[in-house]
């Protein structure tokens, strides 16, 4: 049996409170991507945060179980992980 998979965006940052003030200027996707290409520490952030579909478990404790709770196209509240804080955006989960 395959595991579920997602298809996700983030932003990484260093701190809570950059975390937050992105996230007041998030609204819709475009939003997000445009700033995940300007803030974001992961080398994701050239791709407007997409990190592509991924399976249930291939992420850290923490991200996984956001994306998998995250009612899709929010943007999350920020999540720390030891690379940082990340702000979520799941496009799409496929759980079967």
């Amino acid at each position: 049996m395959v595991a579920p998979s997602a298809w996700a965006s983030h932003i990484l940052v260093d701190s809570k409170s950059e975390a937050l003030q992105i996230k007041q200027k998030v609204v819709k996707l475009k939003d997000f991507q445009k700033m995940a290409r300007k803030k974001s520490t992961c080398p994701s952030s050239q791709k407007g945060g997409d990190l592509g579909w991924f399976r249930k478990g291939m992420m850290v404790r923490e991200f996984d179980q956001a994306v998998w709770s995250l009612p899709c196209s929010t943007v999350s509240e920020p999540i720390k992980s030891q690379f940082g804080y990340h702000l979520i955006w799941v496009h799409e989960r496929d759980e079967n």
